[in-house]
C-alpha cells in the first residue's frame, strides 16, 4: 500500500521536471525567434539603405558624371566628379559604375567623330563646287580687266576681283579643315610674294606693314608657297578681326638658323591663357579637327593652320604677347621648302617690298676683248671709241683716231712695244644680244635728255600714245594692289 504513493510522487515529480525541461525550451526559443526578428530587421534597415544609397549613386551617375565626362569630350578643363558616395570608392559596385561610365565616353566619341565625319564630307564636296564658281568668275573679271581701259570701269572690276578672292579664301579655308586639298598648285616663288600674296586676300591689307629682310631671292618650293599663303592671310585676318581700325599690324621676314621666318605682331587686345593654350593645340595640328568643336558659327582660321602645318611639316607659334600689346604669331619655314630665285630672271612684283639687306657691291671686270667683226659687242666698241683692250680713241690732227693707253696714275708705264693679251670672248646668244642692245639703246636715250643734246628722243616722248601709258600705269597700280 505504501509503494503506489511513492510511485506517484515519482511520477509527478519527472512529469514537474519534463514540464520545467520544456518551458525552458520553449523560452530559448522564443528568445531567438526574438533576436532572430532583430536581426532580420537589421537587414532589412541596411538593405533600405543600400537602396537608397544605390539609387541616390545611379541619379548622380546620370544626372552628374555622364554629362560632365560628355562635356569633357569638347572642353577638356571640365572635371569629372567622382563618385557620390565614398563607400562605393573601390567595390565591385564603383567598379561597375565606372564601367558603364567609360562605356558611355567611349561611344559618345565614336558617334562624334562618325557624324563630324559625314558633316565634313558633306562640306568637302559643297565647298569644292563653290571653289569652282569663284575661280571661274575670277577668270572672267580679269578677262574683262584686260579687255576694258576704260578707269572707272577698271576700278570696279579691281573692287569685284578683291571681294570674289575673299570669298575663295573663305570657300578654300573651309575645305582645308574638311581635309581637302589647298586647290591651287603654283610655281617656286619668291618667299615675300607668298607673303603679300596672302595680305592681298584680306578687307584690311591696306593696315598690314610687310619689311622684308630677307636675301634677295629667297624662295619656296613648289608645293609650298599656297599653303604659306593660306596661313599668312589666316594670322593676318587674326591680327587686323581683333585690333583697332586705326592700328598696324607688322610682318617680319627674317632668315633663321634652319630656314626663315614670317612674324605678325598687332596691337590687339591679346588672348587669355585658355585661349592661347586651345590655339597652340589648334595651330600644332596633334589633334583631330573637329567641326562641332570650332563653336557657333565656325572660326576655321586656327583649324587650317593646324591642318596645313602637318601636311606640309611647317610650325606656327602663338604662345607669345606681342610687344604692341597683342598676340605675335610665328610661322616657321624649314630650310626643305625654301629655294632661291635668280632675281634677274624672276624679278619681284612691282608691290612686293624690297630686301632691306644691301646687295653687295658690283666688282670692276675688265672690258671685253675684241669680238668678230659680225659680233654686236665689235661693233658696239668701234662706235664708243673704245677698243677691246681698254683703249680710248682720240682724233689726231689729220682727223684721223690714235690710241692712247689708260693706265692708273699709281701703275708703272707698260712699254709701248708691249702687245695686249689676246682674250677670246665666249658666242653671245641672240638673247643676250638683244638685251645688250636694249640696255645699249636705254642709256642713250637717258643720256641724250640729260645733256639736252638732242631734242630727237624729247619729241618722241611727247608724242608717244598716251592711253598706252595710262593702261601701264593702271596696270602697275593693280599690280601693287594684289600684291599688297
Amino acid at each position: 500500500m505504501t509503494e503506489l504513493p511513492d510511485l506517484a510522487a515519482g511520477a509527478l515529480a519527472a512529469g514537474t521536471l519534463s514540464a520545467l525541461a520544456l518551458g525552458a525550451g520553449l523560452w530559448r526559443s522564443r528568445r531567438q525567434r526574438a533576436l532572430q526578428r532583430e536581426e532580420l530587421a537589421a537587414l532589412r534597415s541596411r538593405l533600405d539603405g543600400v537602396q537608397t544609397a544605390l539609387a541616390a549613386e545611379i541619379e548622380h551617375l546620370a544626372g552628374q558624371r555622364i554629362p560632365a565626362a560628355a562635356r569633357h569630350l569638347t572642353h577638356p578643363r571640365v572635371t569629372v566628379p567622382g563618385p557620390a558616395q565614398p563607400q562605393f570608392i573601390g567595390s565591385p559596385l564603383g567598379i561597375g559604375l565606372e564601367s558603364v561610365l567609360n562605356s558611355v565616353r567611349s561611344e559618345l566619341t565614336a558617334q562624334r567623330t562618325r557624324i563630324d565625319a559625314a558633316a565634313q564630307a558633306g562640306m568637302r564636296g559643297a565647298t569644292r563646287e563653290i571653289q569652282a564658281a569663284l575661280y571661274r568668275l575670277q577668270d572672267a573679271l580679269r578677262s574683262l580687266q584686260q579687255r576694258y581701259d576704260d578707269p572707272e570701269l577698271t576700278q570696279t572690276l579691281f573692287a569685284l576681283d578683291h571681294e570674289n578672292e575673299q570669298s575663295l579664301r573663305r570657300a578654300q579655308v573651309a575645305a582645308v579643315v574638311c581635309g581637302a586639298w589647298v586647290g591651287l598648285a603654283r610655281e617656286e616663288s619668291h618667299l615675300v610674294e607668298a607673303v603679300t600674296g596672302g595680305q592681298a586676300r584680306l578687307a584690311g591689307y591696306h593696315r598690314v606693314r610687310v619689311h622684308n629682310h630677307l636675301e634677295t631671292g629667297t624662295a619656296l618650293v613648289s608645293h609650298a608657297v599656297e599653303p604659306v599663303a593660306i596661313i599668312v592671310a589666316e594670322l593676318l585676318d587674326n591680327a587686323l578681326r581683333h585690333s583697332a581700325p586705326d592700328t598696324e599690324v607688322v610682318v617680319n621676314l627674317e632668315h633663321v638658323h634652319h630656314g626663315a621666318c614670317v612674324t605678325v605682331d598687332d596691337a590687339g587686345l591679346g588672348m587669355t591663357q585658355d585661349e592661347r593654350d586651345r590655339a597652340r593645340r589648334m595651330v600644332a595640328g596633334s589633334d583631330p579637327i573637329l567641326l562641332t568643336d570650332l563653336g557657333d558659327p565656325p572660326r576655321m582660321g586656327f583649324a587650317a593652320i593646324g591642318r596645313l602645318t602637318r601636311q606640309f611639316d611647317l610650325s606656327v607659334d602663338v604662345s607669345s604677347p606681342s610687344p604692341y600689346g597683342g598676340v605675335r604669331a610665328v610661322l616657321r619655314i624649314d630650310s626643305h621648302l625654301l629655294s632661291r630665285i635668280d632675281p634677274e630672271l624672276q624679278p619681284l612684283a612691282a608691290g612686293a617690298p624690297r630686301s632691306t639687306r644691301r646687295a653687295p657691291a658690283p666688282t670692276r671686270t675688265p672690258a671685253p676683248a675684241p669680238a668678230p667683226a659680225h659680233s654686236y659687242g665689235a661693233e658696239h666698241a668701234e662706235q664708243a671709241g673704245v677698243d677691246a683692250a681698254g683703249h680710248h680713241s682720240v682724233p689726231d690732227a689729220g682727223g684721223l683716231p690714235r690710241r692712247r693707253r689708260r693706265t692708273p696714275a699709281t701703275a708703272p708705264a707698260a712699254p709701248a712695244t708691249q702687245a695686249a693679251p689676246e682674250r677670246h670672248q665666249p658666242q653671245r646668244s641672240p638673247e643676250q644680244a638683244a638685251a645688250a642692245l636694249g640696255a645699249l639703246q636705254s642709256g642713250t636715250a637717258a643720256a641724250r635728255a640729260a645733256n639736252d643734246d638732242a631734242g630727237a628722243a624729247v619729241a618722241e616722248r611727247a608724242t608717244a600714245p598716251e592711253t598706252a601709258t595710262a593702261h601701264e600705269t593702271q596696270q602697275s597700280d593693280y599690280e601693287g594692289g594684289a600684291a599688297r
